[in-house]
């Protein structure tokens, strides 16, 4: 074994404690040689990851039960409310359908927008920055 690989260090960082601990494994130390491990606190700078609006618009085209099955199916929604988000849409013209992390809106963005292109719905999701 090459004294690089004798004197190796593994660190290891728990971002939810923010500890850091480093381990060196020199065969030369005693077992109860308390210098292998090393505790170090550290300051971790995790800031929440931006979130996103899921926003349907309305058209005139689209049948009314089409849009609550997909509220329903695709954002979680119960009947009731899948219903008033439906009548948002249809009278204000757009309505928040749920906020989530980027790839997650993005991804109920593409589904919901694929799944009404395959019923050949006009219907459209977007996003926007919350």
């Amino acid at each position: 074994m090459s004294a690089e690989a004798r004197n190796c260090s593994c660190i290891l960082f728990n971002h939810n404690c923010n500890v850091m601990m480093v381990f060196n494994s020199n065969p030369a130390k005693q077992p109860d040689d308390q210098s292998d491990l090393q505790l170090e606190e550290t300051e971790a700078d995790v800031k929440p990851p931006p979130l996103y609006k899921v926003i349907m618009l309305n058209d005139d085209f689209t049948p009314m039960d089409f849009v609550v099955m997909v509220l329903v199916n695709y954002f979680g929604m119960n009947q009731e409310q899948a219903t008033a988000t439906m009548l948002e849409v249809h009278h204000k013209g757009r309505a928040v359908c749920g906020i989530y992390t980027r790839e997650v809106a993005e991804t109920k963005v593409m589904l919901v927008n694929e799944l009404a292109k395959q019923h050949q719905h006009p219907l459209l999701c977007l996003m926007e920055q919350a």
